[in-house]
């Protein structure tokens, strides 16, 4: 990592409050006392443990049978810091009511401006920028689903540097920005208007909230610490060994068949993998990984639906019609012979026909959650037996077939189901529900991902619901977004414009490598244009290798082989070079830049939009410094050139058009 990131100014601040949290800004009403800090608590003990990249302190409480405990995490090397609290009810009784849990943070310094972006359904990752002087911001997300609408990551610029704040919970939260007499208040919770009492034994716990302190107050220099730190110190490893994620390409083979198909993603059979691996191999296209999608599981009726992926999820078991035998474990252990690993989908928080699950498969209908007005059938793996019988299915299925990457997908927003069963638990229940689905999660998560690796398997999931919309700190420690948004399939606008700002903080992600107009569609635009639009660390590759007679393989091979020389710089230093444009917009440029600040090395990615009359791009390159000289390749013609100035203009002659430009500092 690069000296420019370290932030000892922030390592200090964090070992005085290590020495006594007594004065933590976390604040909390318990029986109608409030409490503010963990001064008025007994501390029982204290525990530090430290690894090469994190020091944790834990630091345990008790206020009456209440049990307190408050982990400290720190990263000295980019003086960030984290917590989350749990609180446990360890006596016999029910507790008080526990209620109103928030950190408030303090931000001295003038001129302070809020940016971000927003979420991915109807926004799209849109950025804003909010002058606090003016204004206050308010945030709030209450469908359960954290990343749609809104987005629980923020920068706060403030006096010369500025913090970059994180919500780490796959659930509600509220986070308010307010500034006065020159300081910046953060107000922050999960689990909204959350007033409960525990059970005994029962446990809730806060989201993970991260603050991280940088001190250079000038354009990317906050996204790329963040970025650093979030590759470094966040990205699950790739396998048992914990060997480094690294860029990885996909490709999903279900439209590949000829088989009538509702929407893209129910066809692949026993019949129809091999043909698709051969003519892989025959053209010369290999991907890293066979992306295999809903549809593969049988009805609970025991019937074999061919066109309803969505109306017969619930059993986790391989549709024998589809896939006799050991068919798809052959499929599995072919793509291991030639390289590739394989990703299965599940939808785990969703059942169907339970009548007919509870007859054929042992389900118990009372973990079925079912409201007048929903149409969809939760399943509630909150209670122990059902979250035992939904995990075993799924670690079955994954072991039995050797599947090394579990996709999972959640079509349903939970927060409504949430307050539902709170209502059902009575008075002073309100989010106690979300607190057991929510950690349920998590180690579900943990439980498959064991099993995955346990057989050779990935150490990481991937991270769907309905496109980007469980994306927080917290799950993408866990797994990552293959793909970050379902819209992220259709135009090469839409693809720009969130780039712009969903990779300034989540830099592994991935998109689709063809322009569509339906998202679904089999068939759509594929060329160097969309192509280099769509080179992210993840790279959905989208072909029928065996069914479309107009396939160009050239385009294919020629994606790749570009994709693999650039995929070594997509998690380095990012820098957006032109204003960002809004997904209908393909009027002007839109230009990317990833720098390695190791090698001094990097590239550029120039497009001219649709709609663009100026064939003349300037832009001014971020990491070229005043008096350095930088040598420049033109992927296309070879040419190269050398700039001393960090103002550089380049020709595209054409409409809808790129260029691929490599840089070196000299």
């Amino acid at each position: 990592m690069k000296q420019c990131y370290r932030n000892p100014a922030a390592t200090e601040w964090y070992r005085d409050m290590a020495k006594d949290p007594a004065d933590f800004p976390f604040l909390f009403t318990y029986g109608g006392t409030d409490y503010e800090g963990f001064g008025a608590l007994t501390l029982v003990s204290r525990e530090s443990k430290r690894t090469a990249k994190r020091e944790d302190n834990i630091y345990r409480y008790t206020l009456d049978s209440l049990a307190v405990t408050l982990i400290f995490t720190h990263y000295p090397a980019y003086g960030i810091s984290e917590s989350t609290i749990w609180f446990e009810n360890t006596g016999d009784a029910d507790s008080k009511v526990l209620e109103n849990l928030r950190q408030v943070w303090k931000f001295a310094g003038d001129k302070p401006v809020l940016k971000g972006i927003l979420g991915d359904h109807g926004n799209q990752y849109r950025p804003y920028e909010t002058d606090l002087t003016a204004e206050n911001a308010h945030f709030v997300s209450d469908s359960g689903r954290p990343t749609h609408g809104n987005f629980p990551y923020y920068n706060l610029e403030y006096g010369d540097g500025g913090a970059m704040l994180a919500i780490g919970w796959a659930g509600t939260f509220t986070a308010d920005f307010s500034y006065a007499d020159g300081v910046t208040t953060y107000t922050v919770n999960s689990v909204n208007n959350m007033k409960t009492y525990l059970k005994p034994g029962e446990k809730v716990r806060t989201a993970l909230f991260v603050i991280a302190p940088y001190q250079k107050r000038e354009p990317y220099y906050a996204a790329n610490f963040w970025r650093s730190w979030f590759v470094d110190c966040n990205l699950p490893p790739l396998d048992n060994k914990g060997t480094e994620l690294k860029p990885m390409s996909f490709h999903c083979m279900s439209g590949d068949t000829g088989l009538p198909n509702s929407d893209g993603s129910i066809s692949e059979r026993y019949f129809t993998w091999r043909p698709t691996f051969e003519k892989m191999a025959e053209v010369g296209v290999k991907v890293d990984v066979r992306w295999f999608d809903a549809g593969w599981y049988i009805a609970p009726d025991l019937t074999s639906p061919q066109s309803d992926w969505w109306g017969t999820v619930g059993t986790w078991e391989l549709d024998q019609y589809k896939w006799p035998g050991k068919t798809f474990l052959e499929s599995t252990d072919y793509a291991r012979e030639h390289g590739m690993r394989t990703l299965m989908w599940f939808e785990p928080e969703r059942v169907t026909d339970v009548e007919n699950l509870a007859k054929n498969f042992g389900y118990n209908p009372d973990w079925a959650i079912r409201r007048e007005g929903v149409g969809s059938i939760s399943n509630n793996i909150g209670i122990p037996e059902c979250y035992d019988w939904t995990v075993g299915r799924i670690c079955k299925t994954l072991r039995d077939n050797k599947v090394e990457i579990y996709r999972e997908d959640n079509n349903s927003d939970p927060g409504a189901l949430w307050r539902y069963l709170d209502t059902l638990e009575g008075d002073n229940r309100t989010g106690i529900t979300e607190c057991k689905f929510v950690d349920g999660h998590y180690r579900m998560w943990d439980d498959i991902i064991e099993c995955t690796l346990s057989f050779g398997g990935c150490g990481f999931c991937d991270s769907c619901a309905s496109g980007g919309g469980r994306n927080d700190l917290e799950t993408i420690r866990r797994g990552v977004p293959l793909l970050r948004s379902d819209a992220d399939r259709t135009t090469t606008a839409l693809r720009l414009s969130m780039s712009w700002g969903f990779n300034q903080w989540i830099p592994y992600c991935g998109a689709n490598t063809k322009e569509k107009v339906g998202e679904l569609d089999a068939t759509g635009q594929s060329d160097v244009y969309t192509w280099r639009a769509s080179y992210l660390p993840a790279l959905n590759v989208d072909s029928q290798f065996t069914q479309d007679p107009d396939q160009d393989f050239s385009i294919l091979r020629f994606g790749l082989d570009e994709w693999a020389k650039v995929n070594p710089y997509l998690l380095k230093d990012f820098y957006p070079m032109t204003p960002w444009h809004h997904r209908t917009d393909r009027a002007g440029f839109t230009a990317f830049g990833y720098n390695d600040p190791e090698t001094d090395k990097g590239l550029m990615l120039l497009f001219r939009m649709e709609d663009c009359e100026d064939d003349t791009l300037t832009v001014t390159v971020p990491w070229m410094e005043p008096g350095c000289t930088c040598r420049l390749t033109d992927e296309d013609t070879g040419e190269t050139w050398t700039a001393d100035s960090a103002e550089m203009s380049f020709q595209l002659a054409d409409k809808r058009t790129s260029r691929l430009i490599w840089t070196e500092k000299i």
